[in-house]
């Protein structure tokens, strides 16, 4: 697996585009691949998300994790600073090689948090039951969502001296975009905190595979870092 990251220039209309585009900008990231190159398999997929902060001089980056190495000279020429600044690749295999139980991190993670709701298309009881899928939309939903998925990807959300969990729920939206002839609706929020491993494989198949629905618009990517 290979860890990406590359700071999109906000200035340029094609890097507009492509932030305001989750099709767009999955179309930019296949293109990075060539048409042999592995994009999914039980070990990884190509998983990425667009982070952005309130500092214009932090700017905006996309970062990118898949199973093959990338080559984004595409987005940079077209949404970056082709002349002085390309992006970076790393080999994810280190990390993710020494994950191991009872290590914290620090992680950001924008997510779709939501659920399925089977409903009932008539009045009958013979009619069709389909399922819809329904946001979360308060920020107490959203942390249940997270919290009721932690054992199953493999970790768990750390707590203060006085047992607060450390987390916090930002950039909380709800998306619209085109498709096709309809609209796409999705609710999102980006997950900040603390995190302690406990089981290794588990989690490292969720940084490899992601977590919750929506990867294609750019959801479902946790980054992790050491705590300082």
């Amino acid at each position: 697996m290979y860890i990406s990251r590359m700071q999109l220039n906000i200035a340029r209309m094609q890097a507009v585009q492509l932030v305001n585009s989750p099709y767009k900008m999955h179309a930019a990231i296949e293109q990075a691949f060539p048409p042999n190159a592995l994009r999914s398999d039980d070990s990884g997929r190509i998983l990425w998300r667009i982070d952005s902060t309130k500092n214009a001089k932090d700017g905006v980056w996309l970062y990118v994790v898949s199973p093959s190495k990338p080559d984004f000279t595409h987005i940079v020429e077209q949404a970056g600073w082709p002349s002085t600044t390309g992006w970076e690749t790393k080999d994810y295999s280190p990390v993710l090689d020494s994950l191991a139980a009872g290590q914290v991190w620090q992680f950001r993670l924008k997510a779709n948090p939501a659920r399925k709701v089977m409903q009932n298309q008539g009045r009958r009881p013979n009619d069709k039951v389909v399922g819809t899928i329904q946001g979360h939309v308060t920020v107490e939903q959203q942390l249940t969502w997270l919290m009721d998925r932690c054992e199953k990807h493999g970790f768990e959300i750390a707590t203060d001296s006085d047992g607060n969990r450390i987390i916090t729920v930002t950039h909380r939206s709800i998306e619209r975009y085109k498709h096709r002839d309809g609209k796409v609706t999705i609710n999102t929020a980006v997950f900040d905190g603390v995190l302690i491993v406990r089981d290794s494989e588990l989690f490292r198949k969720s940084l490899c595979c992601g977590i919750g629905r929506a990867k294609g618009f750019g959801c479902g990517l946790m980054t992790i870092a050491p705590l300082h």
